[in-house]
């Protein structure tokens, strides 16, 4: 197991996973593709030319599951019973192909579940951040997460 349990996680904590992910063309395309969502922003190279990007950009919802992906080895693997929602889910920079990205989770809060005894919630905030360094996503996830055995 690689997930921590409710009790191990503390406000303030911060994880920088070790996992990065450089994003091709392939991985923009079939994803895109995969989810029945045909945007020429992710599609369509000569559409594309003529806007102010230049060229197709990495389809956000890919963004997005790569941000929570990548944490998951760190933080939630095989401790989480469910996720509960994300929220204030933000795009700040385009990704491109061969971009790379690198995530980091924060802990906002940490807090007892009120309906069920054996789990708590936890509210991470995942950051992801391209080779430049610049953030080119951001959302909170909570997360109902399992206590430690007794």
């Amino acid at each position: 197991m690689s997930g921590l349990y409710f009790e191990e996680f503390h406000v303030g904590q911060v994880f920088q996973h070790g996992i990065t992910k450089t994003i091709t063309e392939e991985d923009n395309v079939s994803f895109s593709k995969f989810t029945l969502n045909p945007a020429k922003l992710h599609l369509d190279e000569e559409y594309m030319k003529g806007t102010e990007f230049g060229t197709r950009i990495v389809n956000s919802c890919l963004t997005l599951s790569l941000m929570v992906g990548i944490s998951v080895g760190d933080t939630t693997d095989e401790t989480a019973v469910a996720n509960l929602g994300w929220d204030e889910v933000r795009f700040p920079k385009p990704l491109f192909h061969d971009d790379t990205i690198r995530i980091e989770t924060e802990v906002l809060e940490v807090r007892q579940s009120n309906s069920r005894p054996d789990n708590g919630i936890v509210t991470f905030a995942h950051r992801a951040y391209n080779q430049d360094n610049e953030l080119v996503g951001e959302c909170k996830r909570m997360a109902l997460m399992l206590k430690k055995p007794q």
